[in-house]
């Protein structure tokens, strides 16, 4: 009489579900540390040679004087904007944000000077949006697509919608803190925002370093999603340095 073929056991069955399990979640892991960044730059700072404190400790390295900031100036080399946000794979948030930036931007502002103040009375950027880099060429084609759409949205503009003023001993080889108020058009829409702004003189050079983050709503914009599995946080953060000289 044959005998009956032995059925593989419970335990085999266990072990071959515990190694297809593991397959996965080792995959899982190669695609997470391979697609996400484990570093990214830095949020843009103020120079440190324009980074100048108030103390009587610090010496200003000859800023140009301030009754010199009357007139017209314009964006020069050095000048950068672009986007910071927090990635995740199906549930496990990437380790540091994407990072995407581009130099190419312009713009002007304008500046006068009254009992000693300083005002800038106008100024208006545009970002190239559709040049935006990171440390992944697969998520820089994305988002001509999804997202900020820099396809159908090239460029991303900010024009202050009323003047700024500040104190010219707070400019001058130190560092000023204000808020600027402004229109910003991303995405095609335009919405008035309020920002915290670092902003000093120092030699030839006016520096301006902010930031500003909101829900992607704001800017009639969908959180970018890639098949449901690489998603991002619901927030997007835009940010600039600003290099301004006489023009």
């Amino acid at each position: 009489m044959a005998k009956r073929p032995r059925r593989p056991s419970k335990r085999v069955a266990i072990f071959a579900i515990g190694g297809v399990v593991a397959l996965l979640v080792a995959v899982f892991l190669l695609i997470y540390f391979v697609v996400f960044p484990t570093s990214s730059p830095k949020p843009f700072t103020l120079t440190t040679s324009t980074a100048r404190t108030s103390s009587s400790t610090a010496v200003a390295t000859g800023p140009t004087s301030v009754s010199e900031l009357i007139g017209h100036w314009k964006l020069v080399s050095g000048s950068q904007a672009g986007y910071r946000v927090r990635e995740k794979l199906a549930f496990l948030p990437a380790e540091s944000d994407a990072v995407g930036r581009t130099s190419q931007i312009t713009g002007t502002a304008t500046f006068s000077q009254h009992d000693g103040t300083v005002t800038i009375s106008a100024a208006s950027f545009d970002v190239a949006v559709n040049t935006l880099t990171s440390d992944r060429s697969q998520r820089d084609e994305k988002i001509h697509e999804i997202g900020l759409e820099s396809s159908r949205y090239p460029t991303a503009t900010f024009v202050l919608s009323k003047p700024l003023t500040v104190s010219a001993s707070a400019v001058a080889g130190k560092v000023a803190h204000v808020s600027v108020t402004g229109t910003f058009n991303i995405h095609g829409t335009a919405k008035k925002e309020t920002l915290p702004v670092e902003m000093s003189l120092s030699g030839s050079t006016f520096q301006a370093v902010g930031s500003l983050t909101f829900p992607w709503s704001e800017f009639a914009m969908s959180a970018p999603s890639i098949g449901g599995f690489v998603n991002v946080s619901e927030t997007a953060t835009m940010e600039f340095d600003l290099h301004l000289q006489r023009a």
